[in-house]
C-alpha cells in the first residue's frame, strides 16, 4: 500500500528525499516549509508544496494530519515541534538528528504512541548503526566495534581539507559535544576530537577522531555485550589540529554562532564529495579471535538528470530504506525503534538502499 509522505525541511537533503519519493510508484509526496524560495526550487522538480512554520506545533499539527509518516530534514532545534505535531496529527515520524538531546525528546514521545518513531535515520547516525549492529551480530562474542564515517570533498584545497556538504550547525555538534561510547565495558561520555587515529583506504591516508551523535543508541544495545565501541570522523589529515586551535585555543566552541559564521563565509559548498563508511568489529567466532570490516564508498551521481552530492544521496538512501521498511511491515509500526533493529540486508533491497550498493558494501575479514 502506498503512503503520503511529507518532509518538513525544504533544503538540499529535503530535495534529495523528495526527488527518490517522486520517482517512486510506492508514495506520494509534499515539501513543508516556510520559507518560499526553498518551496519554489521544490516546485520546480514538480512535487507539491506547503507553506508550514515548524515552531507553530498546532499549526504543523493540522498541516500534517493527511499524511501517513513525517520525515524532518529540518536543523536539530526543530526536531521536539516536528516530532510533537507529528503525535498529534497521527502519522509516523523519522528524522536525521545527531543531536542526542532532541533524540531524547522523540523518545519520551514515542512511549505508549499508536505510531512509530524512529529518529537518527540518514547516514551517520542512521546507515552505520545498522551497518554496525549487523558486523557485531555476525560474532559469537563481541569484544569492539569501532564506527568511522567522513563526508569528504574529493578534491581538497584549503587547509582544513574540507568543503561544506551538509549542516553547519550539525556539524558544529559533532565537534563540541560529548561523545558516547563504551569504554572498558562501561557506557561512558568522551571527549570530541580525541582518540585519534590514522586509516589508509584505497592508497588515500586519512585520520580519525571522536565527535558526537554517530553512535545513535547502539552503546545501549551493547552495553554489557561489548567491551569497546566507538564513533569517529573520517578527515584528510590536518584537520583536527586546527579544530583544536579554533575551537580550544581561540574559544570558538563557546561562540558557536560565531564559528558557524566563519565556516559559511570561508568554505564553500561543494557537490564533488565522497562519503566512506568503514567499520571495524572484532570477537571470537567458533572459538577464534577474528576480526570483520565493513567498508562502503559512495560518490555524487546523477539522478533524474541533476547530479547529487554523495551526502545527499547516502542520507536520504538511509532514512527512506527504513520509511520503506516501516511501509512494508518489516519494521514496528509503533513505540521508539532503533536504527539496530534493521537488518542491514533488508536494508540495502529496499528500492533506496540499492543506492548504497552503487558503493560496494563490503565485507572484509581478518583472522586475528
Amino acid at each position: 500500500m502506498g503512503w503520503n509522505i511529507c518532509i518538513v525541511g525544504a533544503g538540499k537533503i529535503g530535495q534529495m528525499i523528495a526527488t527518490l519519493l517522486k520517482g517512486s510508484p510506492n508514495y506520494s509526496v509534499t515539501v513543508a516549509d516556510h520559507d518560499l524560495k526553498a518551496l519554489g526550487d521544490i516546485a520546480r522538480i514538480g512535487v507539491a508544496t506547503k507553506q508550514i512554520d515548524a515552531s507553530d506545533i498546532e499549526g504543523l499539527a493540522q498541516g500534517l494530519k493527511t499524511f501517513d509518516a513525517v520525515i524532518s530534514a529540518a536543523p536539530f532545534f526543530l526536531t521536539p515541534n516536528i516530532a510533537k505535531a507529528a503525535q498529534r496529527a497521527g502519522a509516523h515520524y523519522f528524522d536525521l538528528t545527531e543531536d542526542v538531546a532532541a533524540t531524547n525528546a522523540v523518545r519520551d514521545l514515542a512511549e505508549n504512541s499508536k505510531t512509530a518513531f524512529m529518529p537518527q535515520c540518514g547516514l551517520a547516525p542512521g546507515f552505520v548503526g545498522i551497518a554496525g549492529a549487523s558486523l557485531a551480530a555476525e560474532f559469537d562474542e563481541i569484544d569492539s566495534l569501532h564506527m568511522r564515517v567522513g563526508a569528504l570533498p574529493l578534491f581538497p584545497t584549503n587547509a582544513l581539507k574540507y568543503n561544506l556538504t551538509w549542516s553547519t550547525d550539525g556539524l558544529i555538534n559533532e565537534y563540541c559535544n560529548p561523545c558516547d561510547a563504551i569504554v572498558n565495558g562501561e557506557r561512558v561520555k568522551t571527549a570530541p576530537l580525541e582518540d585519534y587515529e590514522v586509516l589508509g583506504h584505497d592508497g588515500v591516508e586519512y585520520e580519525c577522531f571522536n565527535t558526537s551523535g554517530g553512535l545513535g543508541t547502539l552503546p545501549e544495545t551493547l552495553e554489557g555485550k561489548a567491551r569497546a565501541v566507538s564513533y569517529r570522523s573520517i578527515r584528510y589529515p590536518g584537520h583536527c589540529d586546527i579544530l583544536k586551535l579554533l575551537l580550544n585555543d581561540l574559544g570558538l566552541g563557546q561562540r558557536r554562532d560565531l564559528l558557524k559564521e566563519i565556516f559559511e563565509a570561508a568554505l564553500p559548498r561543494t557537490d564533488q564529495d565522497v562519503v566512506l563508511v568503514y567499520c571495524t568489529a572484532k570477537g571470537k567466532i567458533d572459538g577464534a579471535l577474528r576480526e570483520k570490516s565493513l567498508i562502503n564508498k559512495s560518490f555524487a551521481r546523477e539522478i533524474n538528470g541533476q547530479v547529487w552530492s554523495a551526502i545527499q544521496v547516502t542520507t536520504a538512501a538511509g532514512v527512506l530504506g527504513v520509511v520503506d521498511l516501516m511501509r512494508t511491515g518489516v519494521l514496528p509500526s509503533t513505540g521508539f525503534v532503533r536504527q539496530e533493529q534493521v537488518k542491514l540486508s533488508d536494508f540495502l533491497n529496499t528500492e533506496f538502499g540499492r543506492l548504497y550498493r552503487a558503493g560496494d558494501v563490503t565485507p572484509q575479514n581478518k583472522a586475528a
